[in-house]
């Protein structure tokens, strides 16, 4: 029983600290691909006040712009402190207690990043559509983001916790690399 519970999370031979280092490089691998696209989106919004037409927003569209920003510097701050909280507490054999707070920084960037994302976007639409349309699009767009980031990624959790599922057989990550599945 006790060779059971050390084996890990899903079956893996590792120990806690390994977990916690396993678990720590897959969170900056997931990180660097939302970082780089909230600095972008970031730095688009950061150079638009500077432009020619941003004078001649509304001030409905203005406050639009401001919030958008702030956002973007949020989902930025959030996404970039897991950095920070590695740099902070290593070498002080906290890695599994970093990973978890990480992780929660990374879902609260995940957030903001949606929220930067739905700002900006209906902002842009506001200024170059007709306004009747902006909010359907907009909710369309969200509802896409909800399914794509939360409602795929949980009906796969809740379908699959119970270990009963078997792998997938077409297109597995074991398959995609060429070896062979399951």
């Amino acid at each position: 029983m006790k060779a059971d519970a050390d084996r890990g999370e899903r079956g893996r031979d590792e120990t806690p600290e390994e977990r916690a280092d396993r678990r720590w490089q897959e969170l900056v691998q997931e990180i660097r691909v939302v970082q780089t696209g909230v600095q972008i989106l970031f730095g688009f919004l950061l150079t638009v006040a500077f432009t020619p037409h941003f004078q001649q927003l509304s001030p409905t569209d203005r406050t639009i712009y401001t919030v958008t920003v702030v956002l973007g510097s949020l989902a930025t701050g959030a996404l970039i402190g897991p950095v920070a909280l590695h740099r902070v507490v290593a070498g002080r054999r906290l890695k599994p207690h970093a990973v978890v707070w990480a992780s929660r920084l990374t879902m609260i960037g995940i957030v903001l990043l949606l929220a930067t994302l739905v700002a900006a976007l209906f902002l842009i639409l506001r200024v170059s559509t007709d306004d009747t349309a902006v909010p359907w699009i907009v909710a369309g767009v969200l509802t896409w983001y909800l399914l794509c980031w939360y409602g795929l990624p949980l009906w796969v959790r809740i379908r699959h916790t119970d270990g009963s599922a078997p792998p997938p057989r077409d297109g597995g990550e074991d398959e995609a690399r060429g070896g062979r599945p399951g």
